[in-house]
């Protein structure tokens, strides 16, 4: 594999201040107590999937291992923490030489899961895995949130182009992980220069309303923008009167114009009816982008519609209506000293209320019917089932410390049109309804 395919590493800060005061007042008690080295096993998972939702997308995988590989304090961190006294000083010297040693499993970015699902696995002394939890939660809970909305999406348009375009609506930073994150769950290009320059995701672009108004006439913006960009450009057509910017878009052009772009109106008419004078015009091979605030439901409504691609911002980068998949991340086992070979015990909040959680290092598996359809996610503690031995669902991530599952994105995004399409049918209907399979716990 080419190191290329990976994406570009591009140098980040260190994620260690990507934290909550508590990781580090935690760490400062258990080292005074003598509990800090204790052998932990932290999980991360959902008690729910958002409301209506039938499955989640585990999107965000990559990221955390940069984050884990990342999580380290330099000398300008560590003034600021005894600055603050945030910690004391035995504590700062243990943050010095902090880099995590531990393993970490997990599902493969890509795949879907359920309540319950424990789709991240964090292994080590209690100190070195908790420092980690909000930094895997804040990427975790974002871009599997938008992975999520993406997939939904992608299933609405039923295998037409969609094209991820939300940075304006966004943090610019998290405009960067929301394309990778749509990318994984289904989208097909971006138009952020920046992930398409650290992740390698295709890019997309071509004009915007302000082209055509700095112009003194439609025909001259068109103009200006084939004769640099070529007859394959797309034309944005609805800035004036969409006929009349159709028939000067294939006159400028010719019937080898690449697209046309319509950003407003009743795109469900108008898309009709700009097929039709395409067609009347003699390009017939020209496509139709559509634009405007879409999201699943407005795509879905568009399939009668001559549409060949969707441009999604604001719905996309904000989960449409559901910007976090409320994962959590929480001491599910632990032993008694540091030794890697001490014994684990279970250990759970007990709670009356919704926030209890079952104590013990887990594994999962999806068990299938005859069809080789999903009919349950599995779930336990204990000994793997023979007849699910070879459905397990987590994969080794990180070992000693070393990530040890980098892999291309094309390879996640392939891996979630498989997983989804291993689903019952209903997984993507829009309608509001329960996970599309249960969690099972053994």
């Amino acid at each position: 594999m080419n190191s290329a395919d990976l994406g570009r590493r591009v140098g980040v800060p260190s994620t260690a201040l990507f934290t909550d005061q508590y990781e580090l007042t935690m760490v400062q008690a258990a080292l005074k107590a003598g509990t800090a080295d204790r052998r932990s096993v932290f999980e991360a998972f959902t008690r729910r999937l958002p409301e209506g939702r039938r499955y989640g997308v585990i999107a965000g995988v990559g990221r955390v291992l940069d984050a884990v590989e990342n999580f380290h304090f330099d000398d300008e961190m560590l003034t600021f923490l005894r600055e603050r006294s945030i910690v004391d000083g035995p504590t700062l010297d243990w943050l010095a030489d902090y880099r995590f040693r531990g393993d970490i499993w997990g599902y493969p970015e890509g795949e879907v899961y359920f309540p319950g699902s424990p789709v991240l696995r964090v292994e080590g002394s209690f100190a070195e895995c908790v420092l980690l939890e909000t930094v895997i939660l804040s990427i975790l809970n974002h871009d599997s949130a938008i992975a999520a909305a993406a997939s939904r999406m992608s299933a609405a348009a039923g295998g037409r182009g969609l094209i991820e375009m939300g940075a304006r609506r966004t943090h610019e930073l998290s405009a960067v992980a929301s394309a990778r994150a749509a990318y994984v769950g289904g989208f097909d290009t971006t138009s952020d220069l920046a992930a398409g320059f650290r992740y390698n995701i295709p890019t997309v672009g071509t004009s915007a309303h302000a082209f055509t108004l700095l112009h003194d006439t439609e025909r001259d913006a068109f103009r200006a923008q084939v004769d640099s960009l070529g007859r394959g450009t797309t034309l944005l057509v609805d800035t004036y009167d969409v006929a009349e910017a159709v028939r000067t878009a294939v006159e400028t052009a010719g019937t080898e114009l690449g697209a046309v772009r319509i950003d407003s109106g009743d795109l469900l008419l108008v898309a009709h009816r700009v097929r039709q004078q395409l067609d009347e015009l003699g390009a017939t091979s020209t496509k139709i982008v559509v634009t405007s605030d879409l999201d699943e439901y407005a795509i879905a409504s568009l399939a009668a519609a001559p549409v060949d691609a969707y441009g999604v911002g604001t719905q996309l980068v904000t989960g449409s209506g559901h910007p976090t998949c409320s994962m959590v991340y929480k001491l599910v086992a632990r032993a008694d000293c540091g030794d890697p070979s001490a014994p684990l015990r279970p250990v759970a909040k007990k709670s009356l209320g919704p926030k209890s959680s079952m104590g013990g290092r887990k594994w999962a598996a999806r068990r299938l019917d005859e069809n080789g359809v999903a009919e349950a996610e599995v779930v336990g503690a204990g000994p793997v089932p023979a007849e699910l031995a070879d459905r397990q669902l987590l994969v080794e991530l990180v070992r000693g410390g070393e990530a040890v599952a980098r892999e291309p994105l094309d390879a996640a995004r392939e891996r979630h049109i498989a997983a989804r399409s291993g689903l019952p049918m209903s997984a993507v209907q829009l309608s509001r309804g329960e996970p599309v399979i249960p969690t099972e716990y053994i």
